[in-house]
């Protein structure tokens, strides 16, 4: 083979590869971009991890040795540049889910993100640890399989199975949690118009005692 026919041939390669990678950013560019966002809630933000993430599937493509399993392949590349980020930045923030579950038998956590309790379910996730709070994102938002999400996170697939029961119960606890201290400062503020209209008008508490006698 002369030295044209490998120029030739490391060409077509080349153009093998831009084309795969197209492929993948015009299939999954739009959940990739999803996913960051809600991590990191910044567009700007989630727009430059997203185009990182693709930059660095396309230089690392020759380690995918399964193109069937590309989807969950991207999910590994996005998660750890979002975690590398977010630990380098300090950024711990999430946008709650308001999209629809595809599986048949949603969890109670997937459910909790469609009744859209956005203030105490993102100070939830905000509360446990990253990798959990990911597992969550990966599993209930964005469907990944078990498989799946054992390939984005690195892990085995009973490792993440183990991840993923230990993240639900840590939502679990803290969405409990933050719901009491909500209902808390809720109390507190009733009691506190009720105090104050005592003080507009005294009446109120003589017209409640009259009416317990």
């Amino acid at each position: 083979m002369t030295a044209a026919d490998d120029g030739l041939s490391a060409e077509r390669e080349g153009t093998a590869d831009r084309t795969f990678i197209e492929q993948l950013f015009a299939l999954h560019h739009g959940e990739i971009y999803a996913y960051i966002l809600r991590m990191v809630r910044d567009s700007d933000l989630a727009a430059d991890f997203a185009q990182d993430t693709f930059i660095k599937a396309y230089r690392a493509q020759d380690s995918l040795e399964d193109r069937g399993k590309a989807r969950a392949w991207l999910y590994q590349i996005a998660h750890r540049v979002v975690l590398d980020e977010m630990r380098r930045r300090r950024i711990v923030r999430f946008l709650p889910w308001t999209g629809e579950s595809h599986g048949a038998a949603p969890s109670a956590e997937h459910l909790a993100m469609e009744m859209r309790l956005s203030g105490p379910l993102a100070r939830a996730l905000g509360r446990i640890p990253e990798r959990q709070r990911a597992a969550l994102l990966l599993a209930e938002v964005h469907d990944l399989t078990g498989l799946e999400l054992a390939a984005s996170l690195g892990v085995s697939h009973v490792a993440a199975r183990a991840l993923l029961t230990r993240a639900r119960e840590s939502l679990r606890v803290a969405l409990a949690d933050e719901r009491r201290q909500e209902k808390d400062r809720e109390d507190a503020i009733d009691a506190t118009f009720a105090e104050q209209a005592r003080l507009v008008d005294p009446r109120r508490d003589s017209d409640s005692a009259g009416t317990a006698r």
